[in-house]
């Protein structure tokens, strides 16, 4: 196989960071599921007041152009369309008296809804 044949399989990977904590909580869910074929796949829509949304699931499926990175074996996957909205983002988890539930950090958003679930 020559250099070029390698380079050609690689898949690439994305700029979203994870926090341990956020992964840990990610794969507690799957293995709760009893789901090991699952990835968190982590996407930027239209929508939402300020104009782009996020999502985060569990998907099973691969994409053409998936970006892949692995965090203390939960893969995270993000589409090619949303990687460049996603780069530098940190997803956090967090479990508060006051607040439960994954948070997004993200430099590339330049505004946000006052509910936090869309940017612009």
């Amino acid at each position: 196989m020559t250099v070029e044949n390698i380079a050609d399989t690689q898949v690439p990977t994305h700029g979203v960071e994870l926090t341990d904590a956020a992964a840990a909580k990610a794969k507690a869910l799957l293995d709760q599921e009893g789901r090991t074929d699952m990835c968190l796949r982590i996407a930027v829509q239209p929508g939402g007041c300020a104009g782009l949304r996020y999502q985060l699931f569990f998907d099973e499926r691969t994409l053409d152009g998936d970006a892949r990175r692995d965090f203390n074996g939960l893969t995270v996957v993000v589409d090619r369309m949303s990687a460049p909205y996603l780069q530098g983002a940190l997803i956090d988890f967090v479990d508060t008296i006051e607040k439960q539930g994954f948070t997004i950090d993200n430099p590339n958003a330049g505004g946000s809804c006052a509910c936090g679930d869309s940017f612009n």
